[in-house]
């Protein structure tokens, strides 16, 4: 399967998780150890952090990707960059930006190593 199916897969997981309440488990697994997030708020979260904050966070109701890319980055490492759209309860979204995640091919599987949230303004 090419990068930027494998990689959306795991993105959709992702979502999905966070709209189910079980992006801590999710994310936990699929981090590296010394994996970071840089959150829209400028907030930068180790995987503990992220864990933690994931844990009592609301839900997502919905989601869409678009215009995924895959960017090779050397090694066994690839970057997806898409927009992301989530609403929460509202038919307007509550978040809109670009999403940049850092993957590395390891024999378990892809890994996020780092994840950028970039707001795009109203």
């Amino acid at each position: 399967m090419e990068p930027l199916k494998e990689l959306l897969e795991v993105e959709h997981r992702g979502w999905e998780a966070l709209c189910a309440s079980t992006g801590a488990d999710f994310y936990g697994a699929l981090m590296t150890e010394d994996a970071v997030m840089v959150l829209a708020n400028g907030m930068v979260l180790d995987r503990d952090g992220v864990v933690e904050s994931l844990r009592n966070a609301p839900p997502w109701r919905a989601f869409e990707l678009e215009d995924p890319r895959v960017i090779d980055a050397g090694g066994t490492a690839k970057v997806l960059v898409y927009t992301g759209i989530a609403y929460r309860e509202s038919d307007t979204p509550a978040f809109r930006g670009v999403m940049t995640s850092v993957y590395v091919d390891t024999p378990d599987g892809w890994r996020l190593a780092c994840y950028q949230q970039t707001p795009i303004p109203d």
